[in-house]
Formats: structure tokens, C-alpha cells, sequence
């Protein structure tokens, strides 16, 4: 069975003590606590959900419910901060995001869970004030924790999570198994498997490929075999591409007289390269 995956930060804190009265000492006291995350920019195409409304997002919305979310087009970014001020989260073109929650926990820690189905997300927290305090990314992939960090999370169409911590700790969980992926280490989680043994960071755009001429039925093809670093995420033509956990993948187009191809290929951390293939 598949199990959904999310990063989450943990950090440890302190705990403030204050004298209760005698009547009120023997029960809790609930209190309300109103959660959310405010777009502090925006740049391109980004739409703002909320409920059944869906508009252009503009700096000040929030996203304060669950299901509330964005959602970026080609070129399109959003700069995200939590209401706690514990940092910013940078959601980066053609990437989809949304609210599973917004809570409190019982040492009044925040805890705040987000969905990224697709797209990429760069995060940079500081350390929590307080024990209970957490914030998860969930992806279709697997789990994963971290503590005070600066981190990047990259989706592809199939899933496939790359993930690279710059700073702290994440711990990547799925199918039961924990990894730690240090600062300066990456790995990938492919759903339903277990994480990848974490490697050294590398932040690698370079794009290895062949192109191969072949004929189907009369009509003449080129098919493009390439590999990436199995992090990276890509596109073909602005095709979102798949790639193995060995970072392959291939694509076949029709062979005029002459081809052009654009290959970009992009990092967890958002580094970008763009690649123009062509044949005669």
C-alpha cells in the first residue's frame, strides 16, 4: 500500500509555568488560537483557492482553512510565512499546494501540515520556540521530519519526491523505514518504496542524452533517451517527464526536416538549466 509522504519539522523548546487559582487548577482551559499562512509575494501566475472560490492571489491572502491553497503557473511563484513568524516557505512554478491543517497542539505548539502534489517547494525555518511545535509537507511518496533547517522538496508527475537539506536535518520516513538526510546530503523516495540512501548533496543540472532515429510503419521518429541526477525534476517541450531512480527517462516526437528540442532540468533547491537539442 502506498503511504503518503510529508516533511515535517520538530523542534525542541521551552515551556513557560504559571500559578493557577485553586477552582481553576483542576481543569484546562481551552483556548483559541487562530492559525494561518500569509502570501507575502507573488510573481506570475498564481491562483488562490479558498472553498469554492478560485481568483488571482495577490500579497495579504491567507490561507487559513483546510483545503485553502495555491496554485502556480509556468514562470508563477508565491513566498508563504507562517504565522509564527518560524520562517518562509517559497512555492516555486507549476506547483500545487494546499492547507491538511492548521492546529494547536496541547503544549500550545503550532502545528501546521501542507500538501504539495505536484511542483516544488524551497522551506528555510529556524529553530521552534516550542516542543510541541511542527510543520509537514506531505507528498505522495513517503514522510520525512526535520528540525530547524533549510531544505528544498521537488514532485514529479509520477510522485516521485527528490529531496536536498542545505542546513539541519530531515528524516525521510515511508513503508516503515526512517532516513537521515543530513546538511548537505539529498535523496528521493519513489511512492511505494522505502527512501533512497541519502547522498552527497550535488545540485547538478547536467543533462546526459542520445537521440535515436527510428521508423514506425513508414514514418520516420526521434527518440530522445536521457539521464539526470535522480533528484532533478524535467521537462521536454514543457512536458513534465518521469524519470527512474536512476534519473532516466525518454520521449519520442515525429522527425521533421529538422528538430528542436527543449530539455530544462531543475534542482530541489531550484536550480535551473535549460538545454536546446537539435537535428538535422
Amino acid at each position: 500500500m502506498k503511504h503518503p509522504f510529508f516533511v515535517g519539522a520538530t523542534i525542541a523548546g521551552s515551556v513557560a509555568l504559571f500559578t493557577i487559582p485553586g477552582s481553576l487548577a483542576q481543569r484546562s482551559i481551552p483556548v483559541r488560537i487562530d492559525r494561518w499562512l500569509s502570501i507575502q509575494q507573488v510573481s506570475g501566475n498564481v491562483t488562490y483557492q479558498r472553498r469554492s472560490l478560485n481568483r488571482p492571489a495577490k500579497v495579504g491572502d491567507r490561507l487559513e482553512a483546510v483545503g485553502d491553497g495555491l496554485t502556480t503557473g509556468a514562470r508563477g511563484s508565491a513566498s508563504l510565512l507562517v504565522d509564527t513568524g518560524v520562517g518562509t516557505i517559497n512555492v516555486l512554478e507549476k506547483t500545487k499546494l494546499s492547507v491538511q491543517a492548521l492546529d494547536v497542539a496541547p503544549d500550545y505548539g503550532r502545528i501546521t501540515r501542507l500538501q504539495v502534489s505536484q511542483g516544488q517547494v524551497r522551506l528555510k525555518l529556524r529553530r521552534f520556540t516550542n516542543r510541541g511545535s511542527r510543520l509537514e509537507i506531505q507528498t505522495p511518496a513517503g514522510l520525512s521530519g526535520v528540525r530547524g533547517t533549510e531544505f528544498g522538496v521537488l514532485v514529479q508527475p509520477d510522485g516521485k519526491t527528490g529531496l536536498a537539506t542545505v542546513t539541519g536535518a530531515v528524516v525521510s520516513e515511508a513503508q516503515g523505514r526512517n532516513v537521515s538526510v543530513l546538511a548537505g546530503f539529498q535523496n528521493f523516495t519513489i511512492p511505494g518504496e522505502p527512501p533512497s540512501i541519502p547522498v552527497p548533496l550535488r545540485n547538478d543540472t547536467r543533462l546526459r542524452y542520445e537521440l535515436q532515429q527510428e521508423i514506425d510503419r513508414g514514418v520516420r521518429k526521434i527518440r530522445l533517451i536521457g539521464q539526470v541526477d535522480p533528484v532533478n525534476s524535467v521537462t521536454v517541450d514543457g512536458k513534465p517527464q518521469a524519470t527512474d531512480r536512476n534519473g532516466r527517462f525518454d520521449a519520442l516526437f515525429l522527425a521533421p526536416s529538422f528538430l528542436r528540442i527543449q530539455v530544462v532540468v531543475t534542482t530541489p533547491l531550484g536550480k535551473t538549466e535549460s538545454y536546446d537539442l537539435a537535428l538535422r
